[in-house]
């Protein structure tokens, strides 16, 4: 058995960030930030499973120990979408080696709970996603991409862009796509994240369509240490649609914690 299944990109040198994408993709759809952030030691890391990973068996808790056992100096850790909710998981996990936590359109708790008014994906979408994984996985990859970009009003370019990056590696693993699908169901962070006590900032897309707008406020308020960024015309991908407004908050945030 290989002993490190992760495939891990490790470019520039200076502060190091740690890059986790979300469900069905790869860290290739970072490829458009890898100039802007150059000036970092960024390692931009394959999800277990997901493109040049090996998949591991187990739950969140699995894939953020056999990130951390890979990673072990102290940085910054930036998530999108599922990426951040195991980003968010490592900062409760790791307080020691999560130096900073950035969520970009991420939800501690991704399925919406009606019974507890809780804005989320609703879960019959979820169960969709799971029923099609077996039927065809590459068209199931398309309509999750597509329903990322929906709302931005360059949608159709948004697309283009996440397909072409992401078909630049192979097909993630079906165990892969439903552990994390099993993840975006159950994972449930919300009586926890108040603990988090290093700096973190939260970038939100205000049209996103599956982490609603109704998120961000419901989330624990500390300005000293939380910092909340809404991008207005953004959907679940802003990172790709609104690229310069995005790193700039990025990199203004990062430099003011690295003063």
């Amino acid at each position: 058995m290989n002993p490190s299944p992760l495939n891990i990109e490790s470019i520039g040198q200076g502060l190091e960030i740690v890059m986790l994408h979300g469900w069905g993709v790869n860290s290739a759809v970072f490829t458009p930030l890898h100039s802007a952030l150059s000036q970092y030691r960024v390692h931009y890391v394959d999800l277990p499973g997901f493109g040049h990973s090996s998949a591991v068996e187990g739950d969140i808790d699995t894939w953020v120990d056999a990130i951390a056992n890979r990673l072990t100096h102290k940085a910054i850790w930036v998530g999108w979408s599922l990426g951040g909710l195991i980003a968010t998981r490592a900062a409760l996990r790791y307080p020691d080696r999560v130096a900073g936590l950035v969520t970009v359109a991420s939800s501690p708790c991704f399925m919406a709970r009606d019974e507890e008014s809780w804005p989320g994906i609703p879960p019959q979408v979820l169960s969709d996603f799971s029923k099609q994984l077996d039927n065809n996985l590459g068209k199931t990859i398309e309509r999750f991409l597509a329903i990322q970009a929906m709302g931005s009003v360059t949608a159709k370019d948004d697309i283009k862009l996440l397909r072409e990056l992401v078909l630049s590696r192979p097909l993630p693993e079906t165990t892969a796509l439903e552990q994390g699908l099993d993840m975006l169901k159950s994972v449930d962070l919300r009586p926890q994240i108040a603990q988090i006590e290093q700096p973190w900032l939260r970038i939100w897309g205000r049209l996103d369509g599956l982490v609603p707008r109704r998120v961000p406020p419901l989330m624990p308020k500390d300005e000293q240490r939380y910092q909340d960024l809404s991008l207005h015309k953004a959907s679940h991908a802003p990172f790709i649609s609104h690229r310069e407004e995005f790193i700039t908050g990025l990199v203004n945030w990062i430099e003011a914690l690295a003063d």
